[in-house]
């Protein structure tokens, strides 16, 4: 006939996502970690001081380490971070029934 040729130039789109992006989209929930108690700060007994993923922040003086390396109060007193060692350690001085610190 006329001799004409036609290219036929098309493109296919998808109309739905890939099957592996059903498979994104998780996140794990903060585990609020750091310092719940200043220096200076009153701290309760069992009081909760520092949590922490391993220990950079080190128990002292009235302080003892849970299981997941929380940082804990043992008696009544006042939080006090102290640089000792090269390390940063955390201490709890008793308080007297007057209200000052004892030592």
């Amino acid at each position: 006939m006329l001799g004409l040729k036609y290219k036929l130039d098309l493109q296919f789109f998808a109309h739905k996502k890939g099957g592996s992006s059903s498979k994104n989209g998780r996140d794990s929930h903060s585990k609020r970690l750091g310092q719940k108690l200043s220096d200076g700060q009153f701290a309760k007994s069992g009081a909760i001081i520092y949590r922490q993923r391993g220990t950079k922040v080190h128990p002292g003086l009235n302080v003892k380490k849970g299981k997941d390396d929380t940082l804990f109060a043992t008696i009544n007193g006042i939080v006090k971070y102290v640089h000792k060692n090269n390390k940063l350690t955390v201490n709890v001085n008793p308080i007297t029934d007057n209200g000052e610190k004892k030592g």
